[in-house]
């Protein structure tokens, strides 16, 4: 077992984990961040994704103590507070970009990410970068459309 420190969501976390502890098992069962999810196990589904330094990666495709010392955010960061849901969360619900909910924290982190790069992307940029992020329910109409309102929804707020 080795220490493994890392800032998640703002907070300085440590814990005790093994050489082989992939980094979203570390997340779940170390320091009980749940809304990231394990899919596939192999880097294919995104259902794990996080980010790491400010760029999202896919945590089940990284071993936990190769993100010690660095900055990390799980989509139990992406909103304020624990009352006020983030834009992306908001549009996510209000266009239904989420049917049985499993991929929708790594669609909403992989949204984020889309939009810090291109805050105002186009409908086919947007279908592009979900090219990397599996739903198994189909909905990507959905979650097309969600993300589109989200980047608006976002770029209002800034402007307001």
């Amino acid at each position: 077992m080795k220490q493994l420190s890392m800032t998640i969501n703002g907070v300085r976390r440590t814990a005790e984990v093994e050489d082989r502890t992939l980094l979203v098992t570390a997340l779940r069962d170390h320091f009980n961040l749940t809304g990231t999810h394990i899919g596939c196990d192999t880097a294919q589904c995104g259902a794990c994704s996080v980010r790491l330094n400010g760029k999202v990666i896919k945590s089940c495709s990284i071993f936990a103590m190769q993100a010690e010392d660095c900055e990390l955010e799980s989509i139990e960061g992406v909103a304020p507070d624990d009352r006020t849901l983030h834009p992306m969360q908001v549009a996510f619900t209000q266009t239904l970009g989420l049917q049985c909910g499993y991929c929708t924290p790594g669609m909403v982190m992989l949204a984020l990410d889309l939009v810090h790069e291109n805050p105002d992307p186009d409908r086919e940029t947007v279908v592009r970068s979900l090219s990397g992020n599996l739903c198994r329910c189909t909905g990507y109409e959905g979650i097309v459309s969600a993300i589109l309102l989200g980047a608006k929804m976002m770029r209002e707020q800034k402007e307001g």
